[in-house]
């Protein structure tokens, strides 16, 4: 894909984030797994982070995060590509009170180099696969150590290239779904709102392939490796009891060879070095 077609899906996906965001609290909020995914990275998070950081936040959505960041004393330029993100984000902000510790900025991740909020930052964070929207990864990673103080620290939540749950589609004779990631070089096609967008796969080698002549790996950790995918929003009703017990063997195993790598997630933290 060149540079205009990545440009045109941006652009896609923009449109299509634009036109879900009046709606997107109210469809995912009462998801007890999303809750989940959010507690996981938000205690991931926590691990690393220094009280009163400064916070760039790519792909921002509505702001949940960025007003949890705020919430924690930490100042927050929160940036997305939709406009819409952005306008309900701000309303947010608004009505917690936390315009004082929260900026933000109509930016794509892949025109860091154009950010007028100014850096450098203490902590890079992007959240919910918002880097599996450009195939253009390599690129974003890049801009990174400009944006960061020595010692800065990134954390990204990104899709990989293998996840246990959806390879287990296969067994329902439902093969495009159950091995889409794996065969994805070209990118997969999403549908939002009747827009149409490509997303990509990336595994953690990817990530740390293209930081390691900056940055040390600090933690990685998978999510919903043995907890559903959110998009199986029912099972905790239908097996409160198992789910309760998928939760507990993550938790305990999250960390550990092979489960870090076959979530619908992996949560990745890197420190960019000091002399960088």
């Amino acid at each position: 894909m060149n540079s205009t077609s990545h440009s045109m899906n941006e652009e896609a996906a923009a449109r299509a984030f634009d036109r879900q965001s009046a709606i997107f609290d109210e469809l995912y909020s009462s998801n007890v797994i999303i809750q989940y995914k959010r507690e996981r990275v938000r205690k991931h998070v926590q691990q690393f982070l220094q009280p009163g950081s400064r916070v760039l936040e790519l792909n921002a959505g509505t702001g949940d995060d960025a007003v949890w960041f705020a919430q924690h004393g930490h100042s927050v330029h929160a940036t997305d590509i939709s406009e819409g993100m952005q306008q309900m984000l701000m309303k947010k902000v608004k009505e917690c009170g936390l315009e004082n510790k929260v900026s933000t900025e109509l930016c794509s991740f892949t025109s860091l180099e154009k950010l007028q909020g100014k850096s450098p930052y203490d902590f890079i964070f992007s959240n919910f696969a918002g880097l599996n929207c450009t195939g253009e990864l390599d690129k974003v990673l890049q801009s990174f150590s400009p944006l960061l103080k020595p010692g800065g620290m990134v954390t990204l939540v990104i899709l990989p290239k293998f996840c246990l749950w959806e390879s287990l589609q296969a067994f329902k004779g439902r093969f495009k779904t159950a091995f889409r990631r794996f065969f994805s070089r070209a990118g997969v096609k999403a549908h939002i709102e009747g827009e149409y967008f490509t997303c990509w796969y990336y595994n953690p080698s990817f990530v740390i392939r293209h930081l390691k002549d900056s940055f040390d790996v600090l933690a990685m950790e998978g999510l919903c490796s043995l907890a559903p995918p959110s998009y199986m929003e029912n099972f905790p009703k239908k097996f409160p009891r198992f789910y309760q017990w998928l939760l507990e063997k993550e938790n305990r195993w999250k960390n550990k060879w092979p489960w870090k790598y076959i979530g619908d997630y992996y949560i990745i933290s890197l420190r960019k070095k000091t002399d960088n």
